[in-house]
């Protein structure tokens, strides 16, 4: 569960969703420009490396799978 928090993924999905939920309640409080806000800033961190994580094999969301390898180096 601990990698789970370390997913920038994670992150990024919770930040869009916290205005998003506050919008849903009627508090306006997303620019009339908020998807492009948002793609400009995510086309940002992707291009920076950031929410693209080389070192993982798994695509998307997905952790990877746990081997014995993987359990001696940590």
């Amino acid at each position: 569960m601990n990698n789970r928090f370390k997913n920038y993924g994670l992150w990024v999905s919770i930040a869009a969703f916290i205005p998003l939920l506050l919008n849903s309640f009627g508090m306006d409080i997303l620019p009339k420009n908020y998807g492009d806000v948002v793609n400009a800033l995510l086309a940002i961190l992707v291009t920076a490396g950031i929410l693209n994580n080389p070192q993982t094999e798994s695509k998307g969301y997905l952790d990877d799978k746990k081997t014995e390898e993987n359990k001696d180096n940590k």
